[in-house]
């Protein structure tokens, strides 16, 4: 506690006299409270009370930053503090009067809330009285009939004066002015009330004087001092020489609070000893009974019954002074009076009262256990055991309440909140009193949870698998993934991308786009089967809180073969713009190999399996064609009215919807006998070209622009061919040979030429800088043909092949097979047709080359 004084105000001075009541209260406030203040009624707005802040030891630049707030009970904003200079001041003009009526004290208690830490310090500011408001009366004149058989020291109660001051500035004295006849009596009620009673000092005489005149003015003590004046008119009457007498001075009884009206309190009893009209006695409230008084209760004018009138509540009054009369009904008849006093008891009628003085909501979800969410106040009206106040909350709710003081309460936080499982409480705070029965009031509390970014995105797949045919359209979408953010607003909202990467070295994003919204996702091309079957994106799902979170998936993308290749003709192909050729001994038996076609398809499937089948022939009975092997065989023995030259269309045809076919063309011509010359290819011997001096004038003019790149060309073609003769034994072709198809045609060995028709080899050797297959037809009389496939060393990552044919002689033969768009894949690695196999077998190629004839 720490004294306070109160030179800095700002209203206008007082006299002395208030001063010295100020500094006393301040001496007191030295015991009473922890922090009060002293401040008269009637300031002005903006009037200093006090340096809130330097009395509380607080820094004045943190009152923003900490929240400092005044919580009061009362229903107006008397006093607010300057949060710049931590002053205390009057925010609103303050009626002693209406704010606590005739309470000898009155106080306002305030609750001072700081934040960060948490911090409550009890305030009381002590409204002090200004003499304000003049004494009056209720009624401008008061007219009494006094027989004139009064007796000196009659008295007669007088109609009090009202002041709505307390203290020094309440009702002090009563002044009556001059007369013959009556002296003035001032009395003192038990609440301190001071009332006047006018005294007869000497007899009074009708027949002199009927009716007297007198003014009674009432005095407060405040200063300047203030009076109030009523007119008192006294009528002379003819005597009744008795009077009613109450059995009792002083008439006590107790009431229940809120009785209902017409309860009877008490009955008075008055007896007069005269007769007839002046022995009726009549009963009423004496002048000077309070207005307040005659509100609430009622007097039976013949029975002397007091019954309630109005509501009677203990909280406003807990006994209250009833100033009764007895009247007889004979001229000149003299009032008597007596005090009735009604104690009333406590019931418990008042539910507790739940003031929500401060609220912080929303509260972040990572706010830390303890955090203030809301400052509580409580009160109940009732007194004893009806005015205690037990507050609780429900236990399933991350929350508790703390008391700091009597009746106030702070709500905090009990554990971490999380948004995304309750994003919203509703709180009910149950107010319950120790009255019996108990009364309870409840009131809810909103605390609402705000959002933060603590969720990533949650796609609705592991990963995803897509199929495109190929062909597509470009700008086509090929599918969509999505993702869920379970926070809110700014922290849900989700944009899609594809992150970087490369497919077939191109980047990612040459083949596929997103829609960073929706995550739709388009192909920017057309796929090809033949060139790309799978490949895969990554999808990354970010949301815009801060700092973003963000989620890959996978997107597998596999595209699917469509029938948009032809078959290819591999062999026979024909030579200077002719048809293929083929010799057919005549006495070969039925089911002759005569040759075989073979085609390839790049698609993939069902749409690469191959058919064959004869569409055009000369002699339709003489020749079939297998239908999956190609191989043409002989139906039956040929006799001599068979023509000498058969032509044959073959139709290859694939399996795909709808199917593609091509033909091949073959003329078989039908000799007697077979030359001896090309019989035996065992003794045919190739004579080697002789090198020409292309290479040479190549290497001279590469040597005048770099010596360098000579010299690693020569070495590379060294070793080219070292290798080449490690792999081909006895197989010794020229320098520049061993790098290329075309050029010189070195002299193969023996074993290359045998006595079946159709000889197809594969070779890959690890050994072999290129791959090279062979495919060589034959027959008797027919030539002997050697397709030779050249393979870069990185043939399994090209995309073309090459097939030239090459020719036993010594002259390379003219013809070279045609380019064809179309590429196949090559399943084995080698495959060999010999003469009479009953099943011959299909070519496949194992690398996923594409190949070009």
């Amino acid at each position: 506690e720490m004294e306070h004084r109160l030179c800095r105000g700002s209203w206008v001075p007082v006299t002395g006299l208030v001063i010295c009541l100020l500094l006393c209260a301040c001496v007191v406030d030295l015991v009473l409270a922890q922090i009060r203040y002293s401040i008269p009624e009637e300031l002005d707005h903006g009037a200093f009370v006090g340096n809130i802040a330097e009395d509380l030891g607080l820094d004045v630049a943190k009152l923003s930053a900490r929240r400092f707030r005044i919580v009061s009970g009362a229903k107006k904003q008397y006093l607010e503090v300057n949060l710049e200079n931590g002053i205390l001041f009057v925010n609103e003009k303050i009626d002693r009067e209406e704010l606590c009526e005739r309470s000898p004290s009155c106080f306002l208690h305030l609750q001072i809330v700081i934040e960060n830490p948490l911090e409550l310090y009890r305030v009381e500011v002590e409204i002090l009285d200004v003499n304000d408001n003049s004494p009056s009366f209720p009624w401008a004149e008061f007219n009494l009939d006094i027989t004139e058989s009064a007796a000196p020291g009659s008295r007669f109660p007088l109609e009090s004066a009202q002041d709505q001051d307390v203290g020094t500035n309440s009702l002090r004295s009563y002044q009556l002015s001059t007369n013959q006849h009556f002296v003035l009596n001032i009395q003192t009620r038990n609440d301190g009330s001071k009332f006047a009673e006018l005294v007869l000092d000497t007899p009074l005489d009708r027949e002199q004087q009927k009716r007297h005149e007198m003014v009674l003015t009432a005095f407060d003590g405040g200063s300047p001092e203030r009076s109030g004046t009523a007119l008192i008119t006294i009528t002379v009457l003819d005597a009744n020489d008795n009077v009613p007498v109450f059995d009792r001075s002083v008439y006590r009884s107790s009431l229940v609070e809120n009785a209902p009206r017409g309860t009877l309190v008490l009955k008075l009893n008055a007896t007069d000893l005269d007769e007839g009209s002046n022995g009726e006695v009549t009963y009423a409230f004496s002048g000077h009974a309070p207005l307040k008084v005659r509100e609430l209760f009622s007097v039976d004018p013949y029975m002397g019954e007091i019954r309630v009138k109005g509501v009677v509540d203990y909280e406003k009054a807990s006994v209250y002074e009833l100033y009764v009369q007895a009247k007889d009904r004979g001229p000149s008849a003299v009032a008597v009076h007596s005090k009735v006093l009604v104690d009333i008891l406590d019931v418990n009628d008042n539910a507790p009262e739940v003031i929500l003085t401060s609220v912080s909501t929303p509260v972040q979800e990572d706010a830390p256990p303890g955090t203030v969410i809301a400052v509580i106040s409580v009160m109940d009206r009732d007194s004893g055991e009806n005015g205690n106040v037990d507050c609780q909350i429900p236990n399933n709710v991350p929350f508790q309440l703390h008391s700091s003081f009597k009746n106030y309460y702070t709500l905090v936080t009990s554990e971490h909140l999380d948004r995304e499982t309750m994003s919203e409480f509703n709180i009910t705070l149950t107010a319950r009193d120790l009255g019996s029965p108990s009364l309870s009031t409840r009131k809810t509390i909103l605390v609402q949870v705000s959002d933060i970014n603590d969720n990533p995105p949650r796609f609705s797949q592991p990963s995803y698998t897509v199929y495109v045919t190929e062909n597509n359209a470009p700008g086509a979408s090929i599918c969509s993934v999505s993702a869920f953010d379970p926070d809110s607003n700014q922290n849900a909202y989700l944009s899609y991308s594809i992150l970087e990467g490369q497919i077939q070295g191109m980047p990612v994003s040459t083949y596929v786009s997103i829609n960073s919204d929706n995550g739709n996702i388009y192909a920017l091309r057309s796929f090809d089967y033949e060139q790309l079957r799978n490949f895969q994106i990554l999808v990354q799902a970010q949301d815009a809180g801060f700092p973003p979170l963000a989620s890959n998936v996978t997107v597998n993308v596999f595209v699917l073969d469509q029938n948009d290749n032809a078959p290819v003709i591999v062999s026979p192909l024909p030579k200077n713009g002719t048809v293929a050729t083929e010799v057919v001994p005549r006495s070969v038996d039925a089911g002759y190999l005569i040759a075989k076609i073979t085609a390839l398809d790049a698609d993939a499937g069902q749409n690469s399996r191959l058919s064959y089948q004869v569409l055009q022939a000369t002699d339709p009975g003489l020749f079939s064609v297998a239908l999956y092997t190609g191989e043409i065989r002989t139906i039956r023995r040929l006799v001599e009215k068979d023509a000498t030259r058969q032509r044959l269309v073959i139709l290859i045809k694939d399996n795909g919807q709808p199917p593609l076919s091509a033909t091949a063309s073959i003329v078989l011509t039908v000799v007697d006998s077979v030359p001896e010359s090309l019989s035996d290819f065992g003794d045919l011997t190739l004579s080697p070209k002789p090198p020409s001096n292309l290479a040479l004038y190549l290497i001279v003019s590469l040597s005048t622009i770099s010596l360098i790149f000579l010299v690693a060309i020569i070495v590379l073609a060294a070793v080219k061919c070292y290798k080449d003769r490690e792999t081909h034994s006895g197989y010794n072709p020229p320098p520049l040979a061993c790098c290329c198809c075309g050029g010189f045609q070195p002299e193969p060995p023996p074993e290359v030429f045998k006595k079946s028709n159709l000889n197809l080899q594969i070779s890959s050797a690890a050994k072999v800088p290129t791959n090279c297959m062979e495919v060589n037809g034959n027959s008797s009389f027919s030539q002997s043909y050697c397709y030779k496939a050249c393979l870069t060393p990185e043939s399994a990552k090209s995309d073309f092949m090459f097939l030239k044919p090459c020719s036993p002689s010594s002259t390379p033969r003219n013809n070279e097979a045609k380019s064809a768009d179309n590429s196949w894949n090559a399943h084995s690695r080698s495959a060999s047709v010999k003469n009479g196999a009953t099943t011959p077998s299909e070519v496949r190629v194992e690398s996923a080359n594409n190949i070009r004839v």
